[in-house]
């Protein structure tokens, strides 16, 4: 077979999908595992959600509303914008693609940070795009470094706040500044995938940027704190002038019947969200204390999630904790080899995980 790959293809490599619970616990000869590496929400979708799942599935003959009517009148109301200015997507994922794919053109600039959500550079590579990054400071995005690789052929930066994976934030105060001072040709696109985790007296609102001179575009997901990661669906908020530019790539129909109807129920369900809200706190506080207790060093965050820095190769540990039947995140990937990456379970699970590391850090000294 002799195919005609362009080089930017044939380089780019897949994002690294994990195995299906059954298939590792099947490998490893273990039940009833738990799993803390891919950032879920622990109490799972609201019950309302579910039960607006099974009510539609007799319309599954249907095409699904391709604008989402409804859902866009909904959540305009609920967190005060136009319907026009909001995009739902197959997941914030496929907004991100959508900007490069209407914003991008082969040869020109995209500015991320590392490490960071791996999508970003991926998807600018196989548009032909260039990929400028920047190495994380502190573990924080480094907003004068960015504005240093703006130049004429630069038409996006992606930034993720909170930062994947290291659950840090910018201010309100550093934002603007770094906004200041980025050309009115550049988008800056806030991806905010654990915006809901953030504790509220330091929230960045980036509905206050839609109106701007300088194109601000926000990303956030029904993933994370809504529990629908299986039904992929986010959106973005952006001007409409950025809105009607986007719907023109879009593929119709993007988002499913059912991740709609399940998105438009879980948020009448404000009791599941601020209980997922007040569990990943606690988790976290408990869980700090016990990583810290051990000898390891947690790192503080405003996610579901949280580094670990535990003194070792971190693939060794989790091969470790994986014959344990808990599944974390080793980091070495994201250039971070003695990290792991863990997301708050319930109760019970993170009791579970911390009595696995501590036998498994004993096991491999």
């Amino acid at each position: 077979m002799k195919l005609n790959v362009p080089e930017n293809i044939k380089t780019l490599i897949p994002y690294p999908p994990g195995k299906p619970l059954e298939e590792l616990e099947r490998e490893y000869g273990i039940t009833d595992s738990i799993k803390l590496a891919s950032n879920e929400n622990a109490l799972g979708p609201s019950p309302k959600a579910t039960a607006a799942i099974a009510n539609a599935l007799k319309n599954l003959h249907r095409y699904p509303d391709g604008s989402c009517y409804y859902l866009a009148e909904k959540l305009a109301e609920k967190i005060g914008v136009n319907a026009q200015e909001i995009v739902f997507g197959n997941g914030s994922n496929e907004i991100i693609e959508l900007l490069i794919a209407a914003f991008l053109e082969p040869d020109f600039e995209v500015i991320t940070s590392h490490p960071t959500f791996l999508v970003y550079q991926k998807m600018v590579q196989a548009r032909g795009g260039i990929n400028r990054v920047v190495p994380l400071k502190d573990m924080h995005h480094d907003l004068d470094g960015i504005l240093k690789q703006i130049n004429e052929k630069t038409r996006l930066i992606f930034l993720d706040n909170p930062n994947n994976p290291t659950g840090t934030v910018f201010t309100k105060d550093e934002f603007e500044s770094f906004l200041d001072k980025v050309p009115e040709s550049v988008i800056v696109v806030l991806d905010e995938a654990y915006v809901d985790f953030v504790d509220r007296e330091i929230r960045l609102d980036a509905r206050n940027y839609l109106k701007s001179d300088k194109p601000v575009v926000a990303l956030r997901t029904f993933s994370k704190a809504y529990g629908l990661a299986g039904l992929r669906i986010g959106y973005g908020l952006m001007s409409a002038t950025i809105s009607d530019y986007i719907n023109r790539v879009r593929q119709p129909f993007n988002v499913n019947q059912l991740a709609q109807v399940a998105a438009l129920a879980a948020l009448e369900d404000e009791e599941h969200y601020q209980k997922t809200f007040d569990l990943t706190k606690q988790g976290i506080a408990w869980l700090s204390k016990e990583v810290s207790a051990i000898g390891c060093k947690a790192f503080a965050t405003q996610t579901n999630f949280f580094l670990i820095d535990v003194g070792m190769d971190c693939k060794k540990l989790y091969e470790a904790m994986l014959g344990k039947g808990v599944i974390i995140r080793p980091m070495s990937a994201y250039g971070y080899p003695n990290y792991i990456r863990i997301t708050v379970g319930l109760p019970e699970e993170n009791k579970r995980f911390i009595k696995a590391l501590s036998q498994s850090l004993e096991e491999l000294k």
